[in-house]
């Protein structure tokens, strides 16, 4: 495939060493530096794009794309509040879009163990549920996007619940995310439950992000002459 990479941080730096070993062919890099340059690629020179940036670029980067023919696999966090207008784009479109918070295999059927645990565990009061996710001192968005896809699969379950948030054990009405910033931290997510009694735990811990770009790079090539939005639920069968 001809792959256009829309950011070249640290994931797009690994994507890139995972897709021309695979075979594949890098055309382009944008970054911040030369973002201009991205009028520069159409459906005409490029099979599909992969996007790893930042939430306040992210929308703009996949609207290019759409409008422009360009299947896109995104990974940015921090953005879904614009979300559904990417999705309608798509579906105007006629285009093909691929979102995941998290695109490592093992964190996908953390998400699915994540869910049928809650589905369990909504049944014993005696726990109380909650989050901690740890990542490097880089990491902008907090909480992560990984943590808040684990928040949604357990709220589906507990619909006590009146949603996340952030920091704050104390409201009780709401699942708390708590986020850590520390060196050379690559990804680390634990759902507890925990009574007075005991304690259950489920966690994904990466060691690096060659999961994650490996997980992009095999979403690119599923996506390639589909139409619609997708996930990784999608491309796992989960």
């Amino acid at each position: 495939m001809k792959i256009l990479l829309i950011g070249y941080g640290k994931m797009g730096k690994t994507i890139e060493q995972t897709a021309l070993a695979k075979g594949h062919e890098i055309i382009g890099k944008i970054d911040h530096d030369n973002a201009q340059e991205l009028k520069n690629y159409t459906s005409d020179n490029t099979d599909v794009a992969i996007e790893f940036t930042h939430p306040e670029s992210a929308f703009g980067n996949v609207s290019y794309c759409l409008v422009h023919g360009i299947p896109v696999v995104s990974g940015s966090t921090g953005w879904l509040d614009k979300f559904e207008e990417a999705v309608a784009l798509c579906l105007k479109k006629k285009g093909a879009f691929f979102y995941a918070s998290n695109y490592s295999v093992g964190v996908n059927l953390f998400f699915h163990f994540n869910e049928y645990i809650a589905s369990k565990m909504q049944t014993y009061k005696a726990y109380d549920v909650s989050i901690r996710e740890v990542h490097h001192l880089q990491k902008v968005d907090k909480p992560s996007g990984t943590g808040i896809t684990a928040a949604e699969g357990i709220l589906s379950s507990y619909i006590n619940l009146e949603g996340w948030v952030a920091d704050n054990p104390e409201e009780k009405s709401k699942l708390n995310i708590t986020s850590e910033r520390e060196p050379d931290v690559v990804g680390t997510h634990i759902v507890t439950y925990a009574s007075e009694v005991d304690k259950i735990e489920l966690g994904h811990i990466a060691h690096s992000r060659t999961g994650f770009a490996e997980g992009a790079v095999m979403a690119a090539e599923w996506l390639i002459d589909r139409e619609g939005v997708y996930g990784m639920k999608d491309m796992l069968n989960l």
